[in-house]
């Protein structure tokens, strides 16, 4: 019954989640005291992240077959950790700790629960197939060797890329980026 709910409606923190991500970019954009240096190891940085997102949008079939290809062979969850680093890199050029601090409570309180939830519904989706998977492959940090599964043969897939319209992370840290490169030059 709890998996029926999650997948309809999901948690509240499920739901609100992204819209809580664009509160806490402008939060840190206000906030933020960039500088060259940490606007350029912030940037190298995010882009791991945005590049790890990418992948791994290309790779996962929401709810219709479990992923265990791509970044997916790695980590149950290459989306939110490359959230992780691309928010690692947003702080990072922020040049702020305060803003580091929040950001790891944020991203702990959050995301944790909602990877324990999402586990909890494929394991109901998928059964033994995916028990098998989430006892060999670890939930957030990812393993070196990747998982042997049949499912190794796929490729990436650019129109699921398109079709959860991945594109938009990129064009949101365009803009976020953008903005932090203004305030540095023109607001310090």
């Amino acid at each position: 019954m709890e998996s029926t709910k999650v997948r309809r409606g999901g948690t509240w923190i499920q739901r609100w989640r992204v819209p809580l991500g664009f509160v806490c970019a402008a939060l840190f954009i206000l906030l933020a005291r960039p500088t060259r240096l940490t606007l350029i190891v912030g940037a190298i940085i995010s882009f791991f992240g945005l590049a790890l997102r990418a992948w791994s949008a290309g790779h996962i079939r929401k709810n219709d077959a479990l992923a265990t290809s791509g970044p997916y062979a790695h980590t149950r969850n290459p989306l939110y950790l490359g959230s992780f680093v691309l928010g690692l890199g947003f702080t990072i050029a922020s040049a702020r700790w305060s803003l580091a601090l929040l950001f790891i409570a944020l991203f702990l309180g959050i995301y944790f629960p909602v990877m324990r939830v999402e586990a909890k519904t494929l394991a109901g989706l998928f059964g033994g197939n995916y028990e098998r998977f989430a006892s060999e492959v670890p939930l957030f940090l990812p393993r070196l060797t990747p998982y042997a599964s049949r499912d190794v043969g796929n490729r990436f897939d650019t129109t699921l890329y398109l079709r959860y319209r991945e594109y938009q992370a990129g064009l949101g840290f365009l803009v976020a980026w953008g903005l932090l490169v203004f305030k540095a030059y023109y607001f310090q």
